[in-house]
């Protein structure tokens, strides 16, 4: 049989929601290095607080870490609950989730952030299970006001104007339930054809992991970092608490696309059919013009022409880039709904009515196999030209 585990707060006590209060966002580092999730996270959170009207925490958590948390101020947090310890230096699910559950557990937040990232993927339903919650995973958006989350609602779901105004409850356990203060947790399901919005009425604190680069960072302020608040967390952890010792860590030799942090991105999709190694080498050569990576549709993914790091969209990676290049890709709206806030998107169809068209800077209408080429030349020589 196994032991229970025990939380650093005897009394703890998920079902009475009004003992909780605050928004908080795990601020995940590696080796004393921030993950840009997090503070796309802080960024988001900070929008939830102030609809909330309570506080914004990062929670910090690592080995040596403290010289972290004016940076996790800069993009809105009031305040860095840091929990410092030399056997939280490399990441173990038994002593994270340990501390992460003690402190939640003792100061009682009412939402908790944390990137959907290998380690918040491995890390959030533990800490959820322990402290008998609800987690929604995956998240693309996220809303607490109700007048904001039906603007949403307008603008990307199909439900009828009517529906969307007389939302106010929902069934709890047969009673209707007042939403208004509930997190609203809306992620992809059934292979991004659906999407659904989660809420968590019973407990607290409403668990969300969040997919890396769906949410914008805001930007840094430095009297924000200057003036948050640190506050240093007793940490109560011994070597008995762990199951897992990190010998050594070795970094892997594959190297994935980095399609979040690229500033332009060359995509492909259903129209190099008929020549996908043709394609694809077409796609390379003017993302090495401009100086920036290849990405896919779903179909390119599911086709096996691409691995599936480089798959943008709903069931794939958001981007921002400085520049978009979608070739022979339709725009589904899973596809859309991954790249849309590119600063300038450049489509490249056949099919004059491709949906893509409709989000696009600058459409041409013509067979990508001729018209790439000449984008290369043409860039080339403005490059040239400098």
């Amino acid at each position: 049989m196994r032991n229970e585990v025990k939380l650093a707060n005897p009394n703890y006590d998920s079902s009475k929601i009004e003992e909780f209060k605050n928004v908080w966002v795990f601020c995940e580092q590696r080796q004393g290095q921030m993950m840009s999730t997090s503070y796309e996270l802080i960024s988001e959170g900070r929008k939830l607080a102030d609809e909330l009207g309570v506080k914004l925490c990062g929670l910090l958590v690592g080995d040596n870490v403290g010289d972290l948390a004016e940076s996790i101020g800069g993009y809105g947090a009031d305040e860095v609950i840091v929990c410092d310890h030399p056997l939280l230096k490399n990441y173990t699910t038994d002593a994270y989730s340990k501390v992460i559950c003690d402190v939640i557990s003792e100061m009682k937040p009412e939402a908790f952030l944390i990137g959907a990232t290998n380690i918040g993927r491995d890390l959030g339903p533990r800490c959820a299970a322990r402290l008998h919650t609800g987690l929604c995973a995956d998240c693309t958006h996220l809303d607490v006001d109700m007048p904001i989350y039906k603007d949403f609602l307008r603008g990307a779901s199909t439900l009828p104007e009517a529906k969307i105004d007389g939302m106010a409850t929902a069934k709890v356990m047969g009673k209707d339930h007042d939403v208004s203060r509930d997190l609203k947790m809306t992620r992809p399901a059934f292979g991004g054809n659906l999407m659904a919005t989660i809420i968590c009425p019973r407990f607290r604190p409403s668990m969300a992991t969040v997919r890396p680069g769906v949410m914008k960072k805001a930007a840094y302020d430095e009297a924000k970092a200057k003036a948050v608040k640190v506050t240093k967390y007793d940490v109560k952890l011994d070597a008995a608490d762990l199951q897992t010792e990190v010998v050594e860590v070795v970094k892997a030799a594959k190297k994935l696309v980095d399609l979040i942090g690229a500033d332009y991105i060359v995509s492909v999709g259903r129209g190099i059919s008929k020549d996908v190694e043709g394609g694809i080498k077409l796609a390379h050569e003017l993302a090495d013009v401009l100086g920036g990576v290849v990405g896919g549709s779903r179909v390119a993914i599911d086709s096996g022409w691409l691995t599936a790091d480089h798959q943008v969209g709903q069931t794939g990676k958001t981007v921002h880039p400085k520049v978009y290049v979608a070739l022979g890709i339709s725009g589904s709206i899973q596809h859309k709904a991954g790249m849309s806030e590119s600063e300038c998107i450049i489509a490249v169809n056949k099919n004059e009515t491709a949906p893509i068209f409709e989000i696009a800077d600058y459409g041409i209408c013509g067979d990508l196999f001729k018209v790439t080429p000449m984008l290369i030349e043409a860039f080339k020589a403005a490059k040239a030209s400098k």
